[in-house]
């Protein structure tokens, strides 16, 4: 599962580092004549300080009062998560983020940018700076909680914003969504996906990978959907979960993956099966059989093996069902492609 991100990288990823001397310089300069081969005329003074308190010295002189609070705050979120979690776990044996120079490069700049936006009222520039943050800066699994952290950061910038159509705010609430469903909080992340869905629908904005945000939004939902109604069926909810499987086939279509439709109906066929109700189950699945000889054989047999291919959505009730299921399906699909009368 991917986040949505900006469209590209526009920000430098090591940033900059004024120090005592040069203080009063604008903030690009240091970056300039360092990379001019001018180190250390800038680093003289820094062996007196740690790396961290000079970025903190330069904010505060420069004026940003909100970024070096957050930077302090963040700094101290970390050593909290690392005591917690004791000697001998992963995230003890890291580096405290004062510890690593290129990581409060990037929370200095991007961080004292969007402070700077937001004095402007330019709440799109603050969100863009977050997740520049979040999406670009952060993705490795060590840094998670600092990746989610920024997340929200974006979320609660997206409401302020009224100029782009609701394009972020849609953005905003696709990334929650994912972090509430990695964090196992599935109706919250329903929740972010509907609003999703709404925000894109008719919209042709598109992801970095050119799907439409409406079809990402479909897929999302079309998957919690599923997570739901499995939770349902292990508590023998089944009407409460056919009508929220039959809410996933409508995102699967509205999709257009044929793949994502055959899936959902096959899932909600099991429902019925799993309710009791054997003669509605035969013929849903008599429109999935239909569904996949519209299809290239291939893919057809993919989506009458996607039984087997359950664990995938984390859906226990529905990987355990009768095999003999499944083999019919298969039989049959197999003695209709090789000539035999379909249904007659």
């Amino acid at each position: 599962l991917t986040h949505l991100g900006p469209c590209h990288f526009t920000g430098t990823k090591v940033c900059f580092l004024t120090l005592d001397t040069y203080a009063c310089k604008p903030l690009h300069m240091y970056l300039k004549y360092r990379f001019k081969g001018l180190k250390s005329l800038f680093l003289i003074p820094s062996n007196r300080n740690s790396y961290k308190k000079n970025i903190c010295i330069d904010m505060l002189r420069q004026g940003y009062h909100e970024s070096f609070s957050e930077l302090f705050t963040l700094i101290q979120k970390w050593n909290a998560l690392r005591e917690a979690a004791g000697p001998g776990s992963a995230i003890w044996q890291q580096k405290s983020l004062e510890e690593q120079p290129d990581k409060l490069d990037q929370l200095c700049h991007f961080l004292t940018r969007a402070e700077a936006a937001q004095r402007a009222g330019h709440y799109e520039e603050v969100y863009d700076n977050q997740l520049n943050l979040a999406y670009y800066c952060f993705n490795d699994p060590e840094d998670k909680w600092l990746s989610n952290y920024f997340y929200e950061q974006c979320f609660n910038t997206a409401q302020l914003i009224k100029i782009d159509g609701g394009k972020r705010e849609a953005q905003a609430h696709a990334n929650m969504g994912l972090i509430s469903e990695e964090q196992g909080h599935v109706m919250k992340a329903a929740e972010h996906y509907e609003v999703f869905y709404q925000l894109t629908e008719g919209s042709t904005w598109k992801d970095e990978t050119g799907h439409t945000y409406n079809s990402l939004a479909c897929e999302h939902l079309w998957r919690i959907y599923t997570l739901l109604a499995d939770k349902m069926l292990e508590n023998k909810e089944h009407q409460q979960a056919i009508k929220t499987l039959i809410k996933a086939l409508k995102m699967a279509k509205e999709g257009g993956d044929k793949m994502m439709e055959g899936e959902a109906t096959y899932y909600l066929s099991l429902a019925y099966h799993f309710a009791g109700e054997q003669q509605t189950a035969l013929s849903v699945s008599y429109f999935k059989v239909t569904l996949v000889f519209s299809m290239p054989f291939s893919a057809s047999l993919g989506i009458l093996e996607s039984g087997k291919d359950l664990k995938r959505l984390g859906s226990q009730t529905f990987y355990n069902l009768n095999s003999a299921w499944v083999s019919m399906l298969l039989t049959w699909l197999l003695q209709c492609r090789s000539g035999s009368r379909f249904l007659s």
